[in-house]
């Protein structure tokens, strides 16, 4: 059974863009769970050893590979005795590292982006820090029933994206942040191959996240989450508002293109990663708007979004035509 003890949080700086990341701890009668893992830096490192008793250490749990988030888990596996859970997926993506990332890059290619753009982005990836992965470690899906957590998969800021709840809480990790609207990321389908369909993937995540509205949300970043409805809202009317902006610019034109002509100075080659897999985002969901209008009926936010819904509806059919 889910246990009533509400992890404890701990706030780490990273070196990244996102600022700050919160890990959690969890004490049960004879486990140590820490959740989460934070950057592979030299400082994140001196947190563990100060903060976290390594020795008691008995489970780590990644809710994503983004790095920092598991950026220390290697580092853990071999300076504790703990199991350290990796998302499914996320394991795959390690094992297929050099496949995934050719595929990535091909289909970015066929977006309208050209050879040097893509060799800037292949270079800004290799450049990126990559943590070391552990050499033994579990997949998390299986996490122990005698834990008392419960293991959710909400893709949609990635595709891996785990949320852990217990009775009364619910890490998040990066799938529910206040006032975030996170860029859901083009990646490579690990397990269909072709192109991860991010939409469709939140359109189900969000069923999932509204079913855990009665527990305190823990996020990965920032302040704590106070409504479930609230977030999933903000996000669902940012993208709409967004969407409204760039239909007129879809009709005709490449997802490079796109950037071109509406973000003329945007320059640095990850920024457009990020905005290149938000636009597609949106493409799907105009080829299949019913899909997130339903998930929202089902949990009963639908009406809140309903006016700016429609007008997006309205656009979508007459770019369809």
């Amino acid at each position: 059974m889910p246990h009533d003890m509400i992890p404890t949080q701990h706030t780490v700086d990273t070196p990244y863009m996102v600022g700050p990341v919160h890990l959690y701890t969890l004490e049960l009668e004879s486990s140590f769970i820490l959740i989460d893992t934070g950057p592979p830096t030299e400082t994140g490192r001196a947190f563990l050893r100060e903060n976290i008793d390594l020795r008691r250490l008995t489970h780590v749990l990644v809710t994503h590979g983004h790095i920092d988030h598991y950026g220390q888990a290697g580092w853990l596996a071999e300076n504790s005795d703990a199991v350290v859970y990796l998302p499914r997926l996320d394991i795959i993506k390690h094992e297929h590292h050099t496949e995934r990332m050719r595929e990535l890059f091909a289909l970015i290619g066929e977006l309208g982006f050209g050879t040097t753009f893509v060799e800037l982005l292949c270079e800004r990836f290799a450049s990126s820090m990559v943590p070391l992965f552990p050499k033994r470690c579990s997949v998390a899906e299986d996490l122990p029933a005698e834990l008392g957590i419960e293991v959710l998969g909400c893709p949609g800021h990635s595709q891996s994206d785990l949320v852990y709840a217990g009775h009364n809480w619910a890490v998040t990790g990066d799938i529910l942040l206040r006032g975030v609207f996170q860029s859901p990321l083009l990646d490579v389908d690990l397990e269909k191959g072709g192109r991860f369909r991010n939409y469709d993937a939140y359109c189900g995540s969000i069923v999932r996240l509204a079913g855990l509205a009665q527990k305190k949300i823990l996020p990965g970043h920032r302040t704590n989450v106070p409504s479930v409805a609230e977030t999933i809202l903000f996000y669902v009317s940012k993208m709409l508002q967004r969407l409204r902006i760039l239909v007129p610019h879809l009709a005709k034109n490449t997802v490079a293109e796109v950037i071109r002509s509406v973000f003329p100075t945007m320059s640095d080659p990850f920024h457009i990663y990020l905005k290149l897999s938000e636009i597609l985002f949106m493409k799907d969901l105009l080829k299949n708007p019913r899909r997130l209008a339903l998930a929202l009926q089902y949990i009963g936010l639908y009406e809140q979004v309903a006016d700016v819904f429609e007008i997006v509806l309205e656009q979508g059919a007459r770019l369809r035509n």
